[in-house]
């Protein structure tokens, strides 16, 4: 079976409900996954926006999720370390954790939720960027999959 990512907060490719962004509460979506592959130690998140204005945009960054981890539940807290030992990045707001999409008026923008089986811990202290995480990823993503949301105002 293949890698797989999936919410029942949307559709891959539907409407990201309100809920999940700067019009709501703007909490995180519960995130399911299957089976990561053989040798999976830890789980890696970024969510970006690449139809934002002044370029990709990064909403989310959570690394070192523990590889027999198969879901993450809805809301998980604006804190550097969560409860089950991941860690969260800073995103394009300059905040650590989740902020959903917030675009501005006009078309609507696609937020890619991609999600990666690693074959390591990445090591990293709370707070690192997207680009940070990347490099602690190069040469150890054993896996990678997507969900891919819409939004506008």
């Amino acid at each position: 079976m293949a890698f797989r990512l999936t919410t029942t907060a949307f559709q891959n490719g539907g409407l990201i409900p309100k809920k999940f962004t700067c019009d709501g509460p703007d909490i995180s979506p519960a995130l399911a996954w299957t089976e990561p592959p053989a040798g999976t130690k830890n789980l890696a998140v970024i969510v970006d926006d690449p139809d934002a204005p002044a370029g990709t945009w990064v909403h989310w960054v959570l690394y070192d999720l523990p590889g027999d981890a198969r879901e993450l539940g809805e809301g998980v807290g604006k804190d550097r370390q969560v409860p089950d030992g991941a860690r969260q990045g800073r995103n394009d707001f300059g905040k650590i954790g989740y902020n959903g999409p917030c675009p501005p008026k006009g078309r609507p923008h696609r937020y890619f939720f991609k999600f990666y089986a690693l074959d390591r811990k990445t090591n990293l202290k709370a707070g690192a960027n997207k680009a940070e995480l990347e490099r602690a990823m190069n040469g150890h993503i054993l896996a990678e999959t997507e969900l891919v949301g819409r939004f506008q105002h």
